[in-house]
Parts: structure tokens; C-alpha cells; sequence
């Protein structure tokens, strides 16, 4: 979704312990303000914190010139794949949805509650992780399992980083100056978490996360794709619980697993000291990102443009240029000195006679979120 409705927005992502929040007015390029609330018990305390920030001298906001409430929710399941105004049905319906994502979604409810009880007033709208991929076709988010459990437990490929998916292949149009109808893009969102997502004229068509932000691409801390058989291997030979086998896959896995690093400053420190750990594990993180590249351009059958984005792809240049390496006679070629240029902005990195245009731009979710939550109040 996109609008030219104007606005402000409190911008509210609430983790376990913390609170991420900004302030934006669409109207202007930059953020009114941006703030974190750390070591959060009390998620009323803590939206009383963020009040009490955005109250203070100096802080540039006007809290009564806020106009809607937008919330960050991980997972809308098979129920929510748009915008949607919160009242207490919508909450109780979230609620239901916990065991889809059981360390995120408590945690955004909590703060739902706590920002519904401080602004009674607003709307509150619900931004979820998953919306921008409803647009899935069946044969892309269905999982090769019996139906009936399948359709019983909901489990089926969901997709998440929506909002940055959304954001950052509208952006990509935008700056090849043509209709985002027309742009067929790749995505690769490469932070701690990564994911990669297939836009054909701005509508997700493949995703590489899919019942959970576990699957897909190698991440800081998460494996990506792995035989499911591992599961059953390491209970029946190791002795461990689903719960030592869910730790392992999601925390102690990805770089972290094969380094001990999950930044990847550090892993490429380790390559750079002659570490071969931290060289494999390179590869193989750049490997997975190449093979899902080359799957995303099967199914689009057009490419137009490949971004790399989030903290990762905007900032590592080592990892942008092995992701594409070999790619030249698809039509991708990267110039490196475009690439190892350092620049905070949105930049075109690959060469002049690429076929496929290569690009860098800044992820701004919290700016989807907000364009995204103002649209839907208004509509509502």
C-alpha cells in the first residue's frame, strides 16, 4: 500500500524488553524523532517513558499533533494481510496467533494494550510482518505436507519483512523513474535476520521466509534452510527436547554457529586475520543469497533490478559483490568501485551496460508503517 495522505504517526515497535518507537510526519523527509526504551518490564511504564520523552523540551514533537498510533506486529497469520484498525476483536484475534510467533507477538501486544490505554482517542493500527506477502500464489505458499494438518495447524509460508519489502521495491521504481507496475525486483534484506523476496510491478511473488523468520537465507543467528530430518536426528541420536533443537536453530545457528561472530564486521575481521572458518562461512552465506537470486529470476522470468538493503546489504560490500559473483551472463554485473564506495544514501552500484540494475537503498519501515497506518485511519 501506498498514499499521498498526510500525517503523523507514533510509530510503536514493542520487543520483550524494549520499545523502538519514531515519530513521523509524511510530510517531511526525516522523522520527528526516533527513540529506544531499553530494559522494559512494564509495558505500560514503558509507553509512559516513550510520552514522557516525546513531552520533554526540545524533543521537536507536539504529542497532540499525533494523528494515529501504527504498531509493528510479526505475524497476521492467515487472518490479517492489510492494515488493520485494532479494536478489542482484532487484539483477541492477534492473541490467537501467539504460537505462530511466541517471542514476538506477546511482546506486541503488550504494547498494543499499554498505547490503547495512553491514546484512547486514536486510531491504533496494526502493521503486520507478513500483509506484504498475502499476494503469494498458492503454489508459492504451500508446503509439500498432508492438507489436512496443513490446513488444521496453519502451516504454510507466511513471509516476513514486509514492510521493508514494500518500501524498498516501491524506492527502487522510484528511482529508475518508471511505474512500479512495471519494475519486476529482487529483494535481499540482509541484516540479522535476511530474507529475500521476489516483486513482480510491486506485488510479492516469492519469499524466502516462510511459517516462522527461520527458513531461507543464512541470518546472524539463524540457520536458513536446513533438512527438516535434522530435527528428528538430533532428538533420536543427541537426546535433545524441541526446545534445545528450536535454541540451536534459531539462536545459535547462522554465522554465530559457524564463527562464534553475528555481526559480519567481525566475520570479515576473522576472514581478513586468515581465519578458514570465517571464509567458508562466508561462502556459504553469499551461496544461499546467489541460489535464491537465481531462483527468483527463474519464476519472475523478468528481472529489472536486484536491491540489497538493511544493515548488511546496505553497508558490506564484500557480501553484496560475492552474492552476485558469476552472475555476469544473466545480465549482473557489479562495478566495483560503484560498490566498495561508502555512502549513508540510495546508490546504483552495478555498471553502466548491466542489463539488471543493481542497487543499495536505506530500508525505512518505520516510515511504511506510518504512510501505511495513516491510510488505513483515514479509511476507516
Amino acid at each position: 500500500m501506498s498514499a499521498n495522505i498526510d500525517g503523523i504517526a507514533l510509530v510503536l515497535n514493542c520487543g520483550s524488553s524494549s520499545i523502538k518507537y519514531q515519530v513521523v510526519d509524511t510530510t517531511r523527509e526525516e522523522p520527528l524523532a526516533v527513540g529506544l526504551v531499553e530494559r522494559v518490564t512494564d509495558h505500560r511504564e514503558g509507553v509512559q517513558e516513550v510520552i514522557a520523552s516525546l513531552n520533554a523540551p526540545g524533543s521537536g514533537v507536539n504529542v497532540a499533533d499525533i494523528t494515529v498510533v501504527g504498531h509493528r506486529v510479526l505475524h497476521g497469520g492467515e487472518e490479517f494481510s492489510a492494515p488493520t484498525i485494532i479494536d478489542d476483536a482484532v487484539e483477541r484475534t492477534i492473541t490467537r496467533l501467539a504460537p505462530l510467533g511466541p517471542l514476538h507477538i506477546p511482546a506486541n501486544l503488550a504494547g498494543i494494550s499499554a498505547a490503547r490505554a495512553a491514546f484512547p482517542h486514536l486510531h491504533h493500527v496494526a502493521i503486520f510482518d507478513t500483509a506484504f506477502h498475502a499476494t503469494l500464489p498458492e503454489a508459492a505458499y504451500t508446503y509439500a505436507i498432508d492438507r489436512d494438518i496443513a490446513a488444521t495447524y496453519g502451516v504454510r509460508r507466511y513471509g516476513f519483512h514486509g514492510t521493508s519489502h514494500a518500501y524498498v521495491s516501491r524506492e527502487t521504481a522510484r528511482l529508475m523513474d518508471r511505474p512500479v507496475e512495471d519494475v519486476n525486483t529482487i529483494v535481499l534484506h540482509l541484516g540479522n535476520g535476511a530474507s529475500a523476496c521476489a516483486v513482480a510491478g510491486g506485488v510479492s511473488v516469492d519469499t524466502s521466509m516462510g511459517l516462522t523468520p527461520l527458513e531461507g537465507l543464512v541470518m546472524g543467528t539463524r540457520t536458513g534452510d536446513i533438512d527438516a530430518a535434522v530435527v528428528t536426528h538430533l532428538a533420536r541420536t543427541a537426546g535433545m527436547s524441541v526446545d534445545d533443537i528450536d535454541t540451536l536453530l534459531n539462536r545459535k545457528s547462522g554465522m554465530v554457529g559457524l564463527t562464534g561472530f553475528s555481526d559480519m564486521r567481525d566475520v570479515n575481521a576473522a576472514i581478513a586475520d586468515g581465519s578458514h572458518e570465517a571464509t567458508v562461512a562466508m561462502e556459504v552465506y553469499c551461496r544461499r543469497i546467489r541460489g535464491y537470486v537465481g531462483q527468483y529470476y527463474a519464476q519472475l522470468g523478468h528481472l529489472d533490478a536486484i536491491t540489497f538493503t538493511a544493515g548488511v546489504g546496505e553497508n558490506d560490500a564484500v557480501v553484496r559483490a560475492g552474492s552476485l559473483a558469476g552472475l555476469e551472463e544473466l545480465g549482473i554485473k557489479i562495478d566495483e568501485t560503484r560498490n566498495t564506495t561508502r555512502s549513508k544514501g540510495a546508490r546504483l552500484i552495478s555498471t553502466d551496460d548491466s542489463r539488471i540494475q543493481v542497487w543499495v537503498i536505506p530500508t525505512n519501515e518505520e516510515r511504511e508503517i506510518a504512510t501505511q497506518s495513516i491510510a488505513a485511519a483515514a479509511a476507516g
